[in-house]
């Protein structure tokens, strides 16, 4: 079983986006990216949605990867943006008493699982560390909210 080949004519979208007079719809281009493994690395949680959801709730620290031309306009609500390239440079921000989830684009989008192995491979430790590999792509099919990024 493999992915089968996929061709656009425009560039590439990483984030659904409302289909125009489709109440409740969105599209989602299939031709970007390659599918990212479902563990990130040895240690670090892989979450859901309702996972997420209760983690944040209960004090984790939210962490959008995403670099800024891959947003789409829109980002996790009470996310912070530590592009993934910026990582090691912004880990000071991450706080070891809080669980840092890290999300991106989604199940095609390498930017967490990079970033995740660049902390790990300094010696950030795994158990401070979680993976929402769903990322923007599965929180906007599944209709939760986003916030638009501020500038």
């Amino acid at each position: 079983m493999q992915r089968r080949e996929r061709a656009t004519r425009d560039k590439p979208r990483s984030v659904p986006w409302p289909i125009q007079d489709g109440a409740d719809l969105v599209a989602v281009d299939t031709t970007w990216g390659k599918i990212q493994p479902l563990e990130a690395a040895p240690g670090v949680p892989t979450l859901g949605e309702l996972e997420l959801i209760d983690m944040v709730g209960r004090g984790a620290l939210l962490i959008d990867s995403r670099i800024a031309d891959s947003f789409g306009g829109h980002t996790i609500g009470g996310s912070v943006n530590i592009p993934h390239d910026e990582m090691l440079d912004r880990k000071n921000e991450l706080d070891l008493e809080r669980v840092s989830i890290l999300f991106c684009n989604g199940p095609q989008c390498p930017q967490s699982p990079q970033a995740i192995g660049q902390l790990l491979d300094d010696g950030y430790p795994a158990h401070a560390l979680a993976y929402y590999r769903g990322g923007m792509h599965d929180w906007v099919t599944l209709a939760l909210p986003t916030t638009p990024l501020k500038d």
